[in-house]
């Protein structure tokens, strides 16, 4: 008989959480909807986009060969 009595709750909570679950769904589409409505009448701004953690240098690079003449000019100076 316990075990009748646990099978029959278990059988119960899904169906509790089925509602729950339809529930935050219908939530979060209407908070999107108005989300993107609010962003296209100008009430709100959109969210901006992360930035990633390795952010691109912008240093510039030379090419190989002004690269080795810059080397062998200041290894002349050095002297």
């Amino acid at each position: 008989m316990a075990t009748r009595k646990k099978a029959e709750a278990a059988k119960e909570q899904p169906a509790e959480t089925g509602g729950e679950e339809i529930l935050q769904k219908a939530a979060k589409a209407i908070g999107s909807a108005i989300g993107t409505i609010a962003v296209k009448t100008g009430i709100a701004t959109p969210p901006k986009k992360k930035v990633g953690k390795l952010v691109k240098k912008t240093r510039k690079r030379l090419p190989r060969k002004e690269k080795k003449q810059a080397k062998k000019a200041s290894a002349k100076a050095a002297r």
